[in-house]
């Protein structure tokens, strides 16, 4: 690992560098360790390469298309269109996964929740990731226009761009708002998956779209609050890395509301039944409270930690229990 001088602390509390002045070791010049191909085989390789692609963030985008599409059927789709659907957004998430890790493999080195990633220890290299990302997008993008639709794939592209471009690339080491505005492209697997059934657009795909849209902020930043020493080393102004706890936890407060509000303007909009109304509502308050209660917290720490990762864990569950109601909700005699 390469040493870095301490930087100056802005007014902001983070470097006032915007990135390392220097970059990741050359892998080729390591010595073989027990996390390289060569010391832990074909298996140990191949995954490195999973790893690349973060399969856990996958799992989520893909937890929200499956549900979209039987809302866009009114019912069960084709199977076979379902599984191509979600073999294509695998792909295509992958593919964004894999060019984020590469453009970030010099602050990856930096921050601890990252350092152990496969090109900052060298099991990838950068050259070989390129081009795992780059065949991963282009067959998505052919997977979605010959299986699914050619709407699908320009959307798909879009989702690649987006992530790779206007957030790794312009948004994440410029601005707090990176996750608000490259976080369309997480908002971006539920229009494919109502395109891929209807083979266009719809207000309901809308309010959807809004729905994680706005989710983002109040899932990603509590995880960026527990991590903020990280982000602040690294030279990434995240929000909770600029601003004072009480003031990213009013803002997660503000996002919620919206989001809570594009997922009742779903009812009307969908034709959903009053189960689904309830449901919404109480998953909204529910996790609305989680948020108010971590702004009681930091204005008085005396109430106890400030429980950023309950908040985030939290808005995982309530993402997945909303999507739940609304494929459950299509089926309901009502």
């Amino acid at each position: 690992m390469h040493t870095t001088s301490q930087a100056p602390i802005d007014g902001t509390g983070i470097s006032s560098r915007t990135v390392p002045a220097s970059r990741p070791v050359d892998p080729a010049t390591r010595p073989a360790t027990a996390d390289q191909p060569g010391a832990r085989g074909w298996r140990g390789h191949l995954g490195a390469y999973v790893a690349l692609t973060k399969p856990r963030i996958i799992e989520l985008l893909l937890w929200t298309t499956a549900p979209t599409m039987i809302l866009a059927q009114g019912g069960l789709p084709n199977l076979w269109l379902v599984l191509a659907t979600l073999v294509g957004g695998t792909l295509a998430a992958a593919s964004a996964n894999v060019y984020n890790c590469y453009l970030d493999r010099d602050i990856d080195e930096l921050m601890n929740r990252t350092k152990r990633r496969p090109l900052v220890t060298g099991e990838v290299t950068p050259r070989a990731a390129l081009v795992f990302a780059t065949v991963l997008g282009v067959v998505s993008l052919v997977w979605f226009a010959l299986l699914v639709n050619p709407l699908t794939a320009w959307l798909a592209f879009a989702a690649i761009a987006i992530y790779v471009v206007g957030y790794t690339m312009i948004l994440k080491r410029r601005t707090p708002q990176n996750i608000v505005w490259g976080g369309i492209a997480g908002c971006i697997p539920v229009f494919i998956g109502w395109a891929a059934v209807t083979n266009t657009l719809s207000w309901a795909a809308v309010a959807l779209f809004l729905v994680i849209f706005f989710w983002t902020p109040p899932h990603y930043w509590p995880l960026s609050m527990k991590f903020k020493r990280d982000y602040a080393n690294a030279g990434v102004p995240m929000l909770p890395v600029v601003a004072d706890d009480r003031r990213v936890a009013r803002e997660m407060i503000l996002y919620g509301l919206a989001m809570v509000a594009s997922s009742l303007a779903l009812w009307p909009l969908a034709g959903m039944s009053w189960v689904y109304g309830v449901v919404a509502t109480a998953l909204g308050v529910w996790f609305m409270t989680s948020c108010v209660m971590m702004l009681r917290r930091a204005k008085d720490p005396a109430r106890g930690k400030i429980g950023a990762m309950k908040v985030f864990h939290a808005s995982i569950t309530y993402l997945t229990l909303l999507f739940v109601a609304v494929a459950v909700d299509v089926f309901l005699p009502l």
